[in-house]
């Protein structure tokens, strides 16, 4: 027997599905927005997700515009490509606010054990875009994690024998970490990257 109302369960089962949300945020949630919340404004917020936002026809960033506002920026160094792995990590490298260079989105990882190969990214358009634009140099800002590297790696194969300059972001000890805390990897990469003081 439902104790709720199936529209009401309906609601929790698919907040429920979102990134950090459990079932009693979920029901949290929804009684929140049943007794204090305009339910059409969130709906005409969501539905307008799926309307108005494209992919940016030269980085794939998500925009509300053919081309997004950084690719139509001449202000920037469009001879610096960032390649990174979701529109979440401009929104992390803009707010670093000293990367004055363009970005490339793959939306998301190589990850065969999920299914996830090259054709499910933003590679070939990647790859078209360094023929065509002719950078001089390519920023790899995935993640230091396995699916990061992976792909990190497979891009790098397949710019064997272009003329573009491949970087990867320095990977070692955030600011303000101590010594005793870090892990081997990230102590490791941090000597291996240590430049002069």
């Amino acid at each position: 027997m439902e104790i709720l109302p199936v529209s009401v369960n309906r609601l929790i089962d698919e907040l429920s599905k979102l990134p950090s949300i459990g079932p009693k945020t979920a029901e949290r949630l929804t009684f929140y927005l049943l007794k204090n919340g305009n339910t059409d404004d969130l709906a005409a917020a969501i539905e307008a997700l799926r309307r108005d936002l494209t992919r940016c026809e030269q980085c794939r960033t998500l925009s509300d515009e053919a081309v997004c506002w950084i690719c139509a920026d001449r202000g920037r160094d469009h001879d610096l490509v960032a390649v990174v792995s979701q529109p979440l990590d401009i929104v992390a490298m803009e707010r670093a606010g000293n990367f004055r260079g363009v970005y490339h989105v793959l939306h998301g990882y190589l990850s065969p054990i999920d299914g996830i190969g090259p054709e499910d990214l933003e590679i070939v358009s990647l790859l078209s875009r360094i023929e065509r634009d002719k950078p001089t140099e390519l920023i790899l800002a995935t993640n230091p994690n396995f699916e990061g590297e992976t792909t990190a790696l497979y891009i790098l194969k397949k710019l064997d024998g272009s003329e573009v300059k491949v970087t990867r972001l320095a990977h070692g000890l955030p600011v303000g970490g101590d010594l005793e805390y870090a892990d081997q990897v990230t102590l490791g990469r941090a000597i291996d990257n240590r430049r002069e003081f």
